[in-house]
């Protein structure tokens, strides 16, 4: 019998991110403080909040004018105008909502709340600021990637994560909304199972599993461990991206 094993380090130390911050050399700052080296087939899963950071994705909610659709739906809602104003800005469609939540579809073609905006462990700024998602988490993680491997040599995959909650599941998950470097679906379908009938659904969301399991080690709340080290997994270097594990409109059958 083969014993599977995956380690999964949570860095210590990261300071505060900022924007234009070097993410590539904090992480690697971060790897000495744990006593670790980059090496071929790491993984590393990068919190959202850091990369939005450090390019600098804030809102400022006093700079915000309400137009008259954001006005109408925050009446429904409780949420202040200005705010839905940036959650409008940020998203294609409006499918849900209720008093203190609306459920969008996000320009990424991620459903997600409120448009993936958020005030938790957000440094105060003049007024109130919130933190929109990176324009392109899937861009973010490739070029850390490529940062990371011309620093270090090192063959790597990145996974850039949040958390989001499931229609059908209470609770929030780490998920991946940015990925390089590896495979984000494993396709199972045609293998065989124990007792050698073939699979035929079957497909693994790699990228999200991954993104799932740095999350419990990152934490929500005032843990300060944006980033985490998966070691152990083989795969082999792809050029799939976290924008491939979303459904289309057309095999969503929840919208």
């Amino acid at each position: 019998m083969t014993t599977a094993k995956l380690e999964i380090t949570a860095l210590p130390g990261l300071p505060l991110v900022k924007p234009g911050d070097d993410l590539a050399a904090l992480i690697l700052q971060g790897l000495a403080a744990a006593e670790l080296e980059l090496a071929a087939g790491d993984i590393l899963v990068i919190a959202q909040k850091i990369v939005s950071k450090s390019e600098g994705r804030y809102a400022e909610i006093a700079a915000v004018t309400p137009s008259q659709a954001a006005r109408e739906l925050a009446a429904k809602t409780g949420k202040d105008p200005r705010l839905v104003e940036l959650i409008l800005s940020e998203s294609k469609q409006v499918l849900r909502h209720r008093a203190n939540l609306i459920i969008v579809l996000h320009k990424l073609g991620l459903v997600m709340a409120n448009a993936g905006i958020d005030a938790s462990n957000v440094e105060p700024g003049g007024g109130e600021r919130v933190l929109l998602l990176p324009r392109d988490p899937d861009a973010s993680a490739a070029r850390l990637r490529a940062e990371l491997g011309e620093r270090t040599g090192a063959e790597i995959g990145v996974i850039v994560n949040d958390s989001v909650g499931r229609a059908w599941r209470r609770g929030i998950i780490g998920t991946a909304i940015g990925s390089a470097g590896l495979p984000t679906r494993l396709d199972l379908r045609g293998h065989e199972d124990l007792f050698g009938r073939p699979l035929l659904v079957t497909e693994v969301g790699l990228a999200d599993e991954l993104a799932g399991a740095a999350s419990l080690l990152q934490g929500q709340a005032d843990e300060g461990r944006p980033v985490a080290l998966i070691r152990g997994l083989s795969f082999e270097p792809s050029t799939e991206t976290a924008r491939d594990l979303v459904r289309s409109a057309d095999e969503d059958l929840f919208r």
